[in-house]
Formats: C-alpha cells, structure tokens, sequence
C-alpha cells in the first residue's frame, strides 16, 4: 500500500452503526506516516469497524507504557527500537560511541528492557498487547568491521531476545515474527536517516506500509482455518500405489521424493495443533491401509479421519468429509496433484480453496507451505486441540450407533454415561472460548464475532458473565463444546453469544446449559440477542422446538415455558456453583 493509497483509504466514509476499536500505538519514535499505514491497514481489512489511534509521548516508550489506563484504550501495539533501550543507540543522538562507552549502553539497555517487560507484563492484564521488537539495523556504533560482529552487539541482540522470549509466553500478547518482516521489508530498505533526523519518524515509506499490514493482522485476527482434505498419490507421497505397489512409493531424498516427506511432516504438525486432516483419493482402500502401516511416514493413520477411498468423484468424497467433520467449505482446503481433481472440486464447492499441488517444484512447495501456515496458525495452543480429531472420531461413532435400529434414541442417550461440567470463564482465562465463539456457525445465537478487546470490554462489566460447557461420555471427550455470553439484570438474564460445536450435537446439551443459567442465577427470564444467519439453522431449529414457532429478533423464555418444553436429561452435572455476587468472574 503506497502512502496516497492509504490517504484514499482513510477518506472513505464509515457506517453509522461501525464498532470501535481504540487502538494505544506506542513507540519513541514520532510515529508519523506509520499511524496512517496503520489505521488505512485496518479499515481495510474490517471496514465496518471505526478506528480510532492515539500515540504515546514522543522519546518515552516505558512511560507511556506506565501510565496506560484500560478506560480507553481496546488494543496496545508497541514498536520497541535500539534507542528505546538505550538513545546513544539512535541516530538522533549525540551520546558518544566511544569502544569505552560500550559496557555502559549494554548495561543501560539492559536495565531499560527489564523496565519495559514489566510495564508490558502489567499492561497485558489490562488488554490485548502487541508488539514488534526491534526492526531497524544497529547504528555504526561498534569498533568491528561491518562484516565482523562485535561482542557488545551480540549482548544487545541477547538483551532484545530475552525481552521478546520472556514476554512470548503471556497469552494476550503477541510479537510479530521477525523472520517474516524480513521477507516483506528488507531490513537494507528500512531506515530512513533523513527521515528520521529532520522529522523523528525513521523509517521508510515502504517499510512503514508492510509493518502496519503486519500489525493490523496481529491486531485484529481472523479465525483459522478448520480442515485440510488432501490426496495421496503424487501429493501425500511420490507415486501411484495402484501402478507402483506399496514399496514403490517414496517420500525420501535418495529417490529425490523428499518434498512428499516434507508435506507429510507439515501436514502431521498441523494436525498436531487441532487441524482436521481427512484424506480424498481415488484408490484401492486395502491398499492404502498396507501403505500406512507398512512404511514409515511422517504422518500416521491415527492423525487422519476420515479416510475417503474409493473411485467416485472427488467432490463425493469431499461432501462425506465435510458431513463428518460437519464444517462449511469455506473453513476448509483441498489439495491435489490433478488439475482435473481440483477444477472439479473447485466447481462443487466454490467457497473452499482448492490448490494443485506443486510437485518438483521447490519454490511453489515452500509457497505453499507458507500460505498454510498463514492459513491454519493460531496464537496459542490449547488441551482441546490435541482431542479434537479424536472428539470428531468419536462423534462419528456416536452418530453411527445413533442411527443404529438396536437402539432408540432415548436408550442411547441414557446410556451414554455423558458428563457435564460447567466453569465461569473469567477475562483471558479461557482461550478455547474464545475461538469457539469466532469459529462456531450453525448452532450460533447471532454470527457476532469477537475480537480479543471486544471479549475482555464484555467480560469485565461486572453484570456480565461468560459460561463454559466440556462434555464427556463413554465414547470419549469432546473438550469445551459450549459457550454463552450474558448479563445480569436482576430476575432476568439477556444472552449475547451462545455457540456450541457441531461435534456435541444430539445430546441435550444446549437444554442442560439453559437449566443452568436458570438455576443457577435463580432467574425468571432469559432474553436472547438473536439474529438469523445464513448458516444457524440447527439453532433455529432448538428454538423453534423450545417456542413452537420459529424464532424472532427479541426472543425471550420465561423459566415455565422452558420447563414445559424440556425433555429429560441424562447427564452428570459437574462444576462450581459460583455465589450471584461475583456474577461468574
């Protein structure tokens, strides 16, 4: 984005109804051209958000840190540079680079990044925090050669990366990936000594443009995606195994098939962190089940489910996948080394990317190793990620027996030993929440979604609450399954956000959540914010079951009416009564 581009951007008129967003842009630095990247950057990505950024003091980064108040602000982005640890290490100062002075800046830098990391550790609590650590090279300040690392600018880098290392594990802070600046702005392309001693702002245009798309992408993040679907033959591995038999093919470097073993290992680590991997191939399924179990891949069978193969079209085997994993195509991509296979999918499911596989080509699987990364990462992990494969594995098996004729429904769901536990989930304290809510789109009381400042300002009114539903039976657990969003108001409850994952269906468990709101906060009433959707129809179809009619905008239930409609439930309950005092936080 050139600078005028971002000046058209910001001239653009905003709705009436736009959400805002108070971003605390924090740097010792006049922040200059950078303030208009960075708001230009944002309105692009959410256009129906109003943004509004406030600077800090201009050569006191810590300090403005420190005197940071939650009132106002929804989101602190900081840019750390050399001179904010130490200004002899800026070009706008005239401190001395003497060999003897050396020591002491080190020390001071020091002394300076202990002094940041606690007033960032303090303003973290307060709302979600973002930083970049340095990006501009050092001043020549050293005695060395250009080409010979001098020891006091190794302890500086030491200084920086513990700062950064330390801060890294908060969960409601982010810190921009150095590695992937370094691809988007050249650190030679960054400075701007011009710039920087006639107006204070030092870096370039160019490097401005691409740390402020970089920040706005931090700031405000979009959802993962859910599920990769992809082929064997000639992508999974090299070769066709109905042609080449099961010890014909290959994913090594001796037989130059190493990019297949690389996707195996990418493809097994996102799996690893709670990505649906399912697999679509046209072939023999004994076959295949000799492949995985007679050689040595990167990824096991146990990390896929489920497996698709046969020889009916693609798009079959994608549509089955999809009903398993009950998700949309658009939070799904398809991966194929056919051309043919991926237009033919493509054409069965517009919103789902589809990508051919770049097989011999270096250059286009390192691309496309990115672009899923880009694609699936997450800035956390969480316990609900390494069960949800086997949650959906489970599910699968539920509805399986579900639909069996040994059995009625009412005799499956007593007999399913399931358990329910209930916990109030308190601001930053429950990250699996918080995804739930942003991914969720069919059992969803409106499709709002929540940035992580917008998630903190509700739960840190003190009439509001923020519930959690796990659930587990004798097929297994499905983790978090369940979050509702309310507020208090005396006999009565309005509910913002209620969303339960696909893979709890069929279980009561949105009946057993609104019994425990009502018995819980001893409630009349229950008002609900809801909105129809394009993809909520299984909610629709709960409260249309609870009502007898079909649901409106205002939709209330009063505690007889739920009464009357509830069927009978067989869970466990388990978890903390919280006293009505603390309002769930």
């Amino acid at each position: 984005m050139k600078l005028i581009d971002a000046l058209e951007v910001l001239r653009q008129p905003v709705a009436t109804d736009a959400s805002q967003l108070n971003v605390h842009l924090a740097c010792g630095f006049t922040p200059l051209h950078l303030q208009t990247f960075l708001e230009a950057r944002l309105r692009s990505r959410y256009p129906k958000r109003l943004y509004t950024i406030e600077t800090s003091i201009y050569g006191d980064l810590a300090g403005s840190i420190e005197r940071l108040e939650r009132s106002n602000v929804h989101v602190l982005t900081v840019l750390v540079e050399w001179e904010d640890l130490d200004s002899r290490l800026g070009m706008r100062s005239l401190g001395g680079w003497r060999p003897s002075n050396l020591n002491d800046i080190a020390e001071s830098a020091n002394k300076a990044a202990i002094r940041l990391r606690d007033a960032l550790l303090r303003a973290s609590g307060l709302v979600p925090t973002v930083i970049c650590m340095p990006t501009l090279p050092m001043p020549p300040a050293f005695w060395t050669s250009p080409d010979h690392t001098c020891p006091s600018e190794l302890r500086l880098h030491e200084i920086a990366a513990v700062l950064a290392a330390s801060l890294s594990e908060e969960p409601a802070i982010h810190i921009a990936n150095a590695q992937f600046l370094a691809e988007i702005s050249p650190p030679s392309q960054r400075y701007d000594l011009r710039s920087d001693v006639l107006t204070g702002f030092p870096y370039s245009l160019t490097h401005a443009s691409a740390l402020a798309g970089m920040l706005a992408n931090l700031i405000d993040c979009r959802p993962p995606q859910k599920g990769l679907i992809t082929d064997l033959d000639d992508t999974l591995w090299a070769g066709i195994l109905g042609e080449d038999g099961v010890t014909g093919i290959s994913w090594d470097l001796e037989r130059h098939t190493h990019l297949h073993g690389l996707y195996q290992q990418l493809i097994a680590s996102l799996a690893g962190a709670g990505v649906l991997i399912g697999v679509a191939s046209k072939n023999d399924s004994a076959l295949v089940d000799k492949a995985f179990e007679g050689r040595d891949m990167l990824i096991s069978k146990s990390d896929i489910f489920p497996f698709e193969v046969h020889w009916s079209p693609k798009s079959e085997s994608v549509r089955r996948i999809l009903h398993t994993w009950n998700v949309s195509p658009d939070s799904v991509v398809f991966i194929d080394d056919s051309p043919m296979e991926v237009d033919e999918v493509r054409a069965s499911f517009p919103a789902m990317e589809c990508i051919l596989f770049p097989k011999d080509n270096y250059l286009g699987i390192l691309n496309l190793f990115k672009h899923l990364r880009e694609n699936f990462g997450k800035p956390l992990l969480t316990d609900d990620d390494s069960i949800r494969l086997e949650s959906i594995r489970r599910s699968s098996e539920w509805r399986d027996s579900l639909d069996s004729r040994s059995t009625s429904k009412e005799d499956h769901l007593r007999t399913a030993e399931a358990f329910i536990a209930f916990t109030f989930t308190k601001i930053g304290g429950n990250a699996r929440a918080f995804e739930l809510v942003n991914k969720t789109n069919q059992f969803n009381l409106n499709g709002r979604r929540y940035s992580e400042s917008d998630w903190r300002n509700f739960l840190s009114d003190p009439s509001a609450f923020g519930l959690c539903a796990s659930y587990r039976d004798k097929f297994g657990p499905l983790g978090t399954i369940a979050v509702i969003l309310g507020k208090t108001e005396g006999r009565k409850l309005s509910v913002q956000a209620w969303v339960m994952s696909c893979r709890a269906f069929s279980r009561r468990i949105e009946h057993q959540c609104l019994k425990h709101l009502f018995e819980h906060f001893d409630i009349d009433e229950i008002a609900f914010d809801y909105q129809t959707t394009q993809r909520n129809g299984s909610l629709q179809d709960f409260l249309t079951q609870l009502l007898g009619s079909p649901p409106a905008p205002g939709i209330r239930i009063s505690r007889e009416q739920f009464a009357h409609s509830l069927p009978e439930l067989y869970h466990h309950v388990e978890g903390r009564s919280v006293p009505k005092t603390e309002n769930g936080l």
